[in-house]
């Protein structure tokens, strides 16, 4: 008899913010203004750390590939998400549903090894200044760079095709703006422990591990700081540290609220934490991406003089 009822999901309906007619205008007008905000910020930091020879340092080189994965993690969503807040076509494909959640898990794998390498550099560049150079050199950052989108890859490829070889036989209504990995997990028609498991795993790896690199490296930093004698040189150092460590706070935050906490199967308030947990999953997937170039360039008097020069720069006759 149950066998006969099992009708396989081809397409998903995302939820977003329906039921809230108002507010989804609202949120279409914000999103797309931050969203030009994060292609035109992270994009002039990519041009500038490119065609500057001021920014040809490994601090930049990995700041450009923040910037680059940005622009990657939300265009993998944020367009889809606008589409659906102003033409009410909601439904997405299968196929496009995990496209859609590998860029998105990918991304955020690769920006906590990304933060992690770069709390390292700082560490080198304060802690060992005479032996920075040789090394952080060229050929080992690009090699920091490349196993930080490497293993993001890997780790997504894997998680997406275990939730993706799910049955889905019931609802196909995700209650989220994007396909999100635990969002679509909740519809699964089987028994989606092993999934749990393995993304445990990957959470230790690529949640805990950078983050004890960041935190280690800062100790080392701020054990040297504080036995700097110049007070010219204290304040140097700690602020070049001090926007990496913000955008670190921002996104781990973000991130530990969204999965780190047991989920609750109970359906009491289920409706207002899924809502607080949607517009959680925005800031991060949004508001993260847009703040660190203004972090960066707000903290950073090489950005502001490379912009300076750039705008300086008298067109050829």
């Amino acid at each position: 008899k149950d066998k006969i009822n099992l009708t396989f999901v081809s397409e998903f309906l995302l939820l977003g913010l329906s039921g809230y007619p108002k507010t989804e205008l609202i949120y279409f007008a914000l999103i797309l203004i931050m969203y030009l905000v994060i292609l035109s910020g992270n994009g002039v930091l990519i041009i500038l750390s490119i065609f500057d020879s001021h920014l040809h340092t490994p601090m930049y080189f990995f700041l450009g590939n923040l910037s680059f994965l940005d622009i990657c993690y939300t265009s993998s969503s944020v367009p889809s998400i606008l589409v659906s807040l102003i033409s009410k076509k909601r439904n997405i494909s299968f196929s496009g549903c995990a496209v859609q959640m590998f860029f998105g898990f990918a991304m955020g794998s690769t920006e906590c090894l990304l933060l992690g390498m770069m709390a390292f550099d700082r560490y080198v560049a304060i802690c060992n200044p005479l032996r920075y150079p040789i090394i952080m050199n060229k050929g080992v950052c690009a090699l920091m760079a490349s196993v930080s989108w490497l293993s993001g890859g890997i780790n997504s490829a894997v998680q997406t095709s275990l939730a993706m070889r799910l049955p889905f036989c019931g609802t196909n209504i995700i209650n989220h703006f994007t396909c999100e990995i635990l969002a679509v997990l909740k519809l699964a028609c089987a028994d989606i422990s092993l999934n749990i498991i393995i993304m445990s795993i990957s959470n230790m790896a690529f949640l805990v591990l950078p983050l004890l690199v960041i935190f280690f490296s800062y100790m080392f930093i701020l054990y040297t700081i504080l036995r700097m004698n110049s007070a010219t040189g204290r304040r140097k150092a700690f602020s070049t540290c001090s926007a990496h460590l913000t955008v670190v706070i921002i996104f781990y935050g973000t991130i530990f609220f969204m999965y780190a906490k047991p989920k609750s199967q109970d359906l009491t308030g289920e409706e207002k934490l899924q809502t607080s947990e949607k517009l959680i999953s925005l800031f991060y997937g949004v508001v993260t991406p847009m703040l660190n170039p203004i972090i960066y360039s707000l903290r950073n008097k090489d950005v502001k003089a490379a912009v300076k020069h750039m705008l300086n720069q008298k067109p050829i006759q």
